[in-house]
């Protein structure tokens, strides 16, 4: 009788097999402790919370599938086998959620319930069905890119998403893994099935589980310290760190999470891009839809760190890296192999691996503040959204200048609100004066405010949505002031050693503006958009953390200095109100 295999994981054979010593234990045993004192787990009351939340959203997803079939007068025996189920996918479904994450939740239902049915009904679902005050928020958001409800229910942030397969019913036994449930499908419903299905996926293809939990928290708070966690700007995404991190553990089937990040930094750091990254082969499908071959796809070759999802249809989920952000990744891994390298020989401790970013304080010497601006706060959320998915086409764009060595997005913008009176004291704000910011409102990252408009924007699905506010009458309070919010994105400039000539980026910056501009839903009269150069010692005192010390300017110097002034964009404000006159210039580098 022959024995049984031990199980497979990845592509290749795994670099090492050794069970752990005491002191990777050790070193395993210190970095969970140091992830409790970062506040990484949420208490288990909480965790409760979130249970009976899901429980109710999958009674309710029931009640809803029912009420549509009667609604369109199907039997009896129809209604009451309809069903409809709910799945979850992201952070929790990995098991690396904490204190205030959101839950990520597909409703799957049968074919005869339309996505037109779920926005109609299942708000009004959730405020019957849920306890008196349990419901804080509630916004659907039915135009975007994936359309989703997001709610807030029993003090946990729910983001629903909805998938209809071509199926009768869809009993509470139904798993998504078979390719076979996707034929007949919309491309709406393909997408909102992915996230489930790679999710389920990773975890299927990882030797520990508890192990990959560990070690995925440790690697996302590390990226989120350092600002180097966001698809959208360039980075690598909650799937792709997870991912990476899955890839690890295959290597090294045995290890602690602890050695899982410190074999990390050391095989990532030094990976052969564009070699790509796969837990699985790439798997062929039922259906006529594209997957990642940079054989066939001319665009696919030109990925640099791809970073391949396991479910089929397989995708790169690292598209949006330009050369920029992979040098800056590339940095970021060789400091953290050389932190876990000190961790393990106990020169230093997991806290230090931690440490927040220096970007605004020792990142660069020259920024561009990219201005997103409105004149209602609903327009607001959508334009700034916008803007921020274009933000890595600038970034692109502005390395192709060879005076710029790199140009590093930061991974969130900074939402203002001003108050002026006048007409010049808003072409100053729009220009990125904050002499008139609202002192009762503080200054918060777009990660904070987690505005589902705003997010639907960033994440590219602006295209097909109309500006949520069409009334440009802008309203003004009891002092006759008009409320202007702003979002500003930071790009830090970091120059080649050899810049000595004036460096022009008025084509790169005005392609840009072209292009956010040519959005079918701006509006001259209520959005605006400018970019203006700023010295590390003019940065605003709000992108700085209690602690943190601001750069200051330098005293003049005898010598001869670089030719650098002639950064010469003029910011215009493409609101069609009052503009600057052109001979007139903005603080230049």
């Amino acid at each position: 009788m022959a024995m049984n295999q031990p199980k497979k994981y990845g592509v290749t054979p795994p670099v090492s097999q050794n069970f752990p010593t005491e002191a990777e234990v050790a070193a395993n045993d210190a970095l969970v402790a140091e992830l409790k004192r970062q506040n990484n787990f949420e208490g288990l009351e909480e965790t409760e919370r979130r249970k009976s939340t899901l429980q109710l959203i999958q009674k309710i997803t029931v009640e809803f599938v029912k009420h549509v079939s009667k609604t369109k007068n199907l039997p009896q025996s129809v209604v009451e086998k309809a069903g409809g189920k709910i799945f979850t996918f992201g952070s929790y479904r990995l098991g690396v959620y904490g204190p205030g994450s959101d839950i990520d939740t597909l409703v799957v239902v049968p074919q005869h319930v339309t996505r037109e049915d779920f926005f109609e009904h299942v708000p009004t679902l959730l405020e019957r069905m849920a306890p008196r005050g349990a419901i804080k928020e509630l916004t659907p958001v039915p135009d975007a890119y994936v359309p989703i409800i997001k709610l807030e229910l029993s003090g946990i942030s729910v983001d629903l998403i909805f998938a209809r397969l071509a199926l009768q019913s869809v009993p509470i036994t139904l798993a998504l893994k078979d390719t076979s449930i996707l034929r007949g499908l919309e491309e709406r419903d393909l997408r909102s099935l992915n996230g489930t299905r790679v999710t389920d996926e990773i975890l299927e293809l990882v030797p520990q589980q508890k192990t990959f939990r560990t070690a995925l928290r440790g690697i996302k708070l590390w990226a989120q310290r350092r600002a180097i966690y966001s698809n959208v700007i360039g980075f690598p995404g909650g799937v792709a760190w997870a991912m990476l991190v899955a890839r690890i553990c295959q290597l090294y089937p045995q290890a602690t999470g602890s050695v899982v990040i410190e074999k990390f930094f050391l095989m990532i750091g030094k990976w052969p891009w564009p070699q790509p990254v796969l837990l699985k082969s790439i798997e062929d499908g039922p259906l006529q839809v594209r997957v990642w071959n940079p054989k066939i796809y001319t665009g696919d070759r030109f990925h640099l760190m791809p970073i391949i999802t396991p479910a089929y249809p397989s995708m790169c989920a690292t598209h949006n890296i330009s050369v920029s952000t992979k040098t800056i990744l590339i940095r970021e891994l060789e400091r953290g192999r050389a932190i876990t390298d000190k961790i393990f020989s106990g020169q230093l401790q997991w806290k230090d691996l931690f440490s927040k970013h220096t970007f605004f304080t020792d990142g660069c010497k020259y920024y561009l503040s990219i201005i997103a601006s409105s004149r209602t706060k609903d327009a607001q959320k959508v334009w700034s959204g916008l803007v921020e998915s274009k933000v890595r086409l600038l970034v692109s764009n502005l390395e192709t200048q060879e005076a710029i060595a790199v140009a590093r997005p930061f991974n969130k913008g900074f939402e203002r609100v001003h108050h002026c009176k006048i007409e010049d004291e808003i072409d100053a704000v729009l220009n990125g004066d904050l002499r008139f910011q609202a002192t009762n409102v503080k200054t918060e990252t777009i990660d904070v405010a987690k505005d589902p408009a705003h997010a639907a924007a960033a994440l590219g699905d602006s295209d097909g949505m109309a500006m949520p506010n069409g009334n440009t009458e802008v309203t003004t309070n009891e002092d006759g002031e008009q409320t202007i919010y702003t979002t500003t994105y930071y790009i830090g400039l970091e120059l080649a050693q050899d810049a000595t000539k004036k460096l022009d980026i008025s084509y790169q910056t005005k392609e840009f503006k072209e292009i956010c501009t040519g959005w079918q839903s701006y509006h001259r009269d209520l959005n605006s958009l400018t970019i203006v150069h700023t010295r590390n010692y003019d940065l605003p005192d709000d992108v700085f953390s209690p602690g943190e010390i601001k750069p200051t300017r330098p005293k003049k110097k005898v010598s001869r200095k670089r030719d650098l002034d002639a950064m010469e964009e003029t910011p215009q404000p493409l609101n069609g109100l009052k503009r600057r006159r052109s001979d007139e210039k903005t603080p230049t580098i």
